[in-house]
């Protein structure tokens, strides 16, 4: 138990000493003025002193010598001094240190005086207390350039005149709080209050300007004048700093009230576009101001056309500069681009500048090539080329082509493949067209499907009315060995292979699918068919996983009897083609002209086409237009398509 107390008391002894040695330490490095308190923010001085000088921190060294902490002194925000009876002027030097200070006291002090540019280096001032001194007057410069949120003036009893007036106008307009105090002045040896003091002659100066903005061009010369009146007579002055243009003041006095002063402006400068001629006009009662735009008009120039840059989308960079703003053209080729989804300019406006991107999305090495920027305005006419990569063209001579050193085998095989999936292609086309031909006569109207064709429009087309526009096999009266076209029958043999799992009137068929016209939306123009024009479109309700699709609808150019019969015809024919590698036929649209059928819209395009545009021959111009290729197919990937055509064909020569 001794020893416990014993070893505490030994603790004790070491942290008293290394507080007495922190705080020598501290009293070494910051030294706070005597009969004052201090922190790392306040400086407070509330005890009775004659001192004659503001406070001032200082900074002891080793070798005793008081030096300046100026970086010390921004931390400085509160100051507090009250009962200081020695200090009678606030001088420039004694607040420039602290540049941080937001909150001054100064209450019940002599002080008299404050010198013009006291609060110049302390913009966060934002209190202000003279409560309580024998101050007789106070100029409103002192605090132009602060934000003052309060200012206190209690006890203060100034001398009436001019001088004051300012306070009595701030007071009026409920400014930094005076309207809350009870302030006077001496009038001779009465004191009164300050919101009744009358003086004459003594308010804010009126301003005019000659103009309210001014259009030149670059290299103008232009004179503007500023006109200042009032009681007492106003300086004024134009603010011309940042001004780049040549520039001179002449001034003029017309006594008792008015004093003018011209700007002479020589050889514009375009760097002085949109500049504010700002007037100033202020006399011991306040301050007015007025402005003028400055508008130089000057032709365009291109400061940056940077390369293509790779980003969200492709990127040509481009800085433009010119008043009025010019009108911009882009050239690829000798020739104007017109812009689209795939090609457009964005961009952003400032005062004379444009800023932004000629975008691509997802160029190919058709779009490589010299682009040309022109930038025009009333003024001139300015023009800049980049060069633009953004894909390696195919090339069979290139020596770095990958294509290079290929085995003679591998290239016959491929040349093979083509050639095959050329003929299956052939072929294909060949079958359906001899099916369309000549199977009409036998797959319709047999013991099974019983097409009905009609040639009365509205009352007897089979698209038009039972079941979403289709009528079954059993509709009519048809006998067991006839098709029915119009009201007459016509016996026909049935095709066994092509009815092989036989039906009847009891069991389901196979329909044509009615799709209302409400459902379908075009989008754009495809190409055009034997009967009609084919479109991209979208088609609503046709899948019950999705909410709409895109589709390839073919319309009826012709709405004729003879047309309308083929029509139906080849949607009865398509209907029962049902395979993976047959273009999927969704139904028909009949409910006006004109009539559509819906396809499944194959994105690649026709087979011919796809397999040019990946073959050897991939250069070739097709109907006038370069194929866009990503690349020759592979040995696989054609045998794999020559296998699907092959698989087609099979089902058609099946039905």
């Amino acid at each position: 138990m001794d020893l416990w107390f014993h070893s505490v008391r030994i603790c004790w002894w070491r942290v008293l000493f290394l507080m007495s040695v922190f705080q020598d330490y501290l009293s070494s490095m910051l030294d706070c003025p005597p009969m004052c308190s201090c922190s790392q923010t306040e400086i407070y001085c509330n005890n009775s002193d004659n001192e004659r000088f503001f406070p001032l921190l200082a900074l002891q060294d080793s070798n005793g010598t008081s030096v300046d902490i100026a970086d010390l002194f921004k931390n400085i925000t509160t100051i507090h001094i009250e009962n200081w009876t020695g200090l009678q002027t606030l001088r420039d030097v004694d607040m420039e240190l602290y540049t941080g200070i937001q909150r001054l006291t100064i209450m019940n002090c002599n002080l008299r005086q404050i010198q013009a540019r006291a609060f110049a280096q302390n913009p966060h001032l934002r209190y202000i207390n003279l409560s309580k001194n024998p101050l007789s007057t106070l100029s409103w410069q002192l605090f132009q350039h602060l934000q003052l949120s309060e200012l206190r003036l209690d006890g203060v009893v100034f001398d009436c005149g001019c001088d004051i007036r300012w306070i009595q106008l701030w007071q009026q307009r409920g400014e930094a709080g005076l309207n809350t105090q009870q302030l006077f002045c001496r009038h001779k040896a009465e004191k009164i209050l300050l919101k009744n003091m009358y003086i004459n002659s003594c308010d804010l100066p009126e301003i005019s300007v000659s103009h309210s903005s001014v259009l030149m061009t670059e290299g103008d010369n232009v004179t503007v004048s500023c006109n200042g009146t009032g009681l007492p007579l106003p300086e004024v002055d134009w603010t011309v700093r940042g001004l780049h243009s040549i520039n001179t003041h002449l001034s003029n006095v017309y006594w008792p009230n008015t004093h003018s002063i011209n700007l002479n402006l020589f050889n514009l400068s375009r760097e002085d576009n949109n500049f504010q001629l700002t007037c100033i006009a202020e006399n011991v009662v306040g301050m007015t101001n007025s402005s003028i735009q400055l508008n130089v008009q000057f032709p365009p120039v291109i400061l940056r056309l940077a390369e293509p840059e790779k980003r969200l989308d492709t990127c040509i960079e481009f800085t433009v500069r010119g008043y009025p703003h010019p009108k911009l053209r882009w050239f690829h080729k000798q020739k104007e681009i017109q812009q689209n989804d795939y090609i457009r300019t964005d961009m952003d406006f400032y005062q004379d500048y444009l800023e932004g991107c000629l975008t691509f999305q997802n160029p190919t090495h058709i779009n490589n090539g010299n682009y040309t920027l022109e930038a025009s305005n009333p003024l001139g006419t300015v023009t800049k080329t980049v060069y633009g990569h953004f894909l390696r063209a195919p090339d069979e001579n290139d020596p770095n082509s990958d294509d290079l050193g290929r085995p003679d085998e591998d290239t016959f095989g491929v040349t093979i493949a083509v050639g095959l999936a050329g003929f299956a292609c052939v072929l294909l086309l060949v079958l359906f067209v001899l099916i369309n031909k000549y199977g009409r006569r036998s797959k319709f109207g047999m013991k099974g499907p019983v097409a009905v064709i009609s040639g009365e429009e509205d009352s007897a087309s089979p698209l038009h009315h039972v079941n979403h526009g289709i009528i079954t096999p059993c509709a009519l009266d048809a006998g067991p060995d006839a098709v029915v076209i119009g009201m007459t029958r016509i016996p026909v043999v049935e095709n066994p292979q092509y009815f092989r799992h036989g039906h009847n009137c009891n069991k389901p068929t196979t329909l044509v699918q009615h799709i209302k016209r409400r459902d379908i939306i075009l989008k754009r123009e495809l190409g055009e068919g034997a009967f009609g024009k084919v479109f991209l479109a979208e088609c609503y309700n046709l899948s019950p996983t999705k909410d709409k699709m895109l589709v390839a609808v073919k319309t009826l150019k012709d709405p004729n009897l003879s047309a309308r019969k083929d029509f139906q015809r080849e949607a009865e024919l398509l209907t029962n083609l049902q395979h993976d590698h047959i273009v999927k036929f969704y139904g028909v649209c009949v409910d006006g002209d004109p009539l559509i059928m819906v396809f499944e819209y194959m994105k690649h395009g026709d087979l011919n086409k796809f397999l040019r545009a990946h073959g050897p021959d991939a250069m070739i111009l097709v109907d006038g237009q370069p194929l866009q290729s990503n690349g020759e197919l592979g040995l696989s990937q054609m045998l794999h398509i020559a296998t699907q055509i092959a698989s087609g064909m099979v089902y058609l020569a099946s039905q």
